[in-house]
């Protein structure tokens, strides 16, 4: 037998077995606050500009005016829909990356519902049936992956992923068609507002936002509180242990991808008959998966989505308003937004592990 010296690395990388509230929150502040030195460094030495009139200008893009903070709720309650329609998904490890084809394909069945029908049925019933052509369109869109990965063990991330390519053609394919000779389609039902939401409080979106506050608290009692939740929880953690406790898996994954692609139809609904009176590839807006940030980051609690979809908007907003002030292309502009995400999304890493210094001593190994 001999003594063999081990050196041990420098540093190791070890996963906490719990983070505290507190040191969570500590975290993201000290992240934020680096994205913003870092990018007072870039707005400084690269364009040259004063870094606190960018951070100005960056909150006048959100805060500048009640209109342009109507338009951030608008597109806030977009982004935390399709982000609490994955959270059951993501929360049983399906790896929903189709959200934005189900939008599409939601948003697609409301306009045809709105164009072959807007001029012969009542208002309450041409609305009741855009709401559940959306849902249904939008369920069956994530029920067909569920469906082949319960049966034959699919791989979801792919082929979630390639149903939006499938929907955006199914979607170019019906606008082709539904404009006809003109040159574009336009808003659907002008002249007689067929299906469009009422105006509230002066817009029309305005009951975008009602309808999602209401399903983000569905959701969270949905996820916390019901048999159906606790079964999505236990099929995430483990499929094994889900199956020994009597849980059919395939169902519970059907179901939830159902819900899931449902609540992205109606997404689809409310964009169409809430927001653009119209249908086209550009719909979901990628909001389909900017929303994947959202479900992840927020660890599936639907109201910290809210926050998190909160922040997204105002720099997607601040960025656009910096790019306008100041003459910047929209590269420099998101340099400086993205370098607050890369921060935010990094010190989730320092949250659930830490590393271990090299001590002085070096560990010793029998032979």
């Amino acid at each position: 037998m001999s003594n063999v010296q081990v050196k041990e690395p420098f540093v190791r990388m070890v996963k906490r077995d719990h983070a505290s509230m507190g040191r969570k929150i500590t975290v993201r502040i000290l992240a934020v606050l680096l994205a913003l030195i870092l990018d007072a460094l870039f707005i400084f030495f690269v364009t040259g500009l004063n870094p606190f009139a960018v951070y100005g200008v960056m909150f006048k893009g959100t805060f500048g005016s009640s209109i342009r903070f109507s338009w951030a709720m608008r597109d806030l309650v977009t982004l935390l829909l399709i982000g609490v329609a994955l959270a059951p998904a993501f929360k049983m490890k399906f790896w929903n990356i189709g959200a934005e084809g189900q939008v599409l394909m939601g948003g697609l069945m409301t306009a045809l519902v709105m164009v072959n029908f807007g001029n012969t049925l009542a208002a309450p019933v041409l609305m009741l049936l855009m709401l559940l052509s959306s849902i249904v369109a939008g369920g069956i869109w994530g029920l067909i992956p569920a469906f082949f990965k319960a049966k034959w063990k699919t791989n979801e991330t792919l082929f979630t992923l390639m149903m939006n390519y499938v929907a955006t053609s199914i979607v170019a394919c019906a606008v082709n068609v539904l404009r006809g000779q003109a040159s574009s389609l336009g808003k659907l039902n002008m002249s007689t507002h067929a299906g469009w939401f009422p105006k509230l409080w002066g817009q029309t979106y305005n009951t975008n936002i009602i309808v999602v506050v209401i399903l983000t608290f569905v959701m969270f009692l949905y996820l916390k509180y019901t048999k159906q939740g606790y079964e999505i929880s236990v099929v995430g953690a483990s499929e094994n242990t889900a199956r020994y406790a009597g849980i059919n898996v395939g169902k519970v994954m059907m179901r939830t991808m159902v819900i899931s692609g449902a609540l992205c139809g109606l997404c689809g609904f409310l964009l169409v008959a809430g927001r653009d009176q119209t249908i086209s590839t550009q719909t979901a807006g990628g909001n389909g998966f900017t929303a994947i940030i959202v479900a992840w980051l927020a660890k599936f609690n639907t109201f910290y989505m809210a926050l998190i979809s909160f922040l997204l908007i105002f720099l997607q907003k601040g960025a656009g308003e910096i790019a306008s002030a100041y003459g910047l292309n929209d590269y420099a502009a998101d340099i400086i937004t993205g370098i607050i995400l890369f921060c935010i999304l990094g010190s989730e890493f320092f949250i659930n592990y830490k590393m271990i210094f090299r001590s002085g001593k070096e560990g010793k190994k029998d032979e």
